[in-house]
C-alpha cells in the first residue's frame, strides 16, 4: 500500500464511493493504461501498476479502512 498516492483521486472517485463505482472506475483506468494498449510507454505502465494497487486496497473493506485511517481526507478550505 503506497500511502503517498491518493487512490481515490487516481481512480477519479469520491471517498464515499460504493464498491460498484470503484470497480467501474478501476476497469476504465485499467483499459486506458494497459501495457497492451500503450506498448513501450513506461509512464502508462507505471500508472497501470498504481491503478492495480489502488483497486487492491479500495476493493477490500479491511484494507480500505486501514488506508482511510492512514490517509485522512484533505481539509476543505
Amino acid at each position: 500500500m503506497n500511502t503517498d498516492l491518493d487512490y481515490y483521486s487516481l481512480l477519479g472517485i469520491k471517498r464515499a464511493a460504493p464498491p460498484d463505482e470503484i470497480k467501474r472506475a478501476y476497469r476504465r483506468m485499467v483499459f486506458r493504461y494497459h501495457p497492451d494498449r500503450n506498448p513501450g510507454d513506461e509512464a502508462a505502465a507505471g500508472k497501470f501498476k498504481e491503478v492495480l494497487d489502488a483497486y487492491a486496497v479500495l476493493s477490500d473493506g479491511a484494507k480500505r479502512a486501514v488506508y482511510d485511517a492512514v490517509n485522512p481526507p484533505a481539509e476543505a478550505e
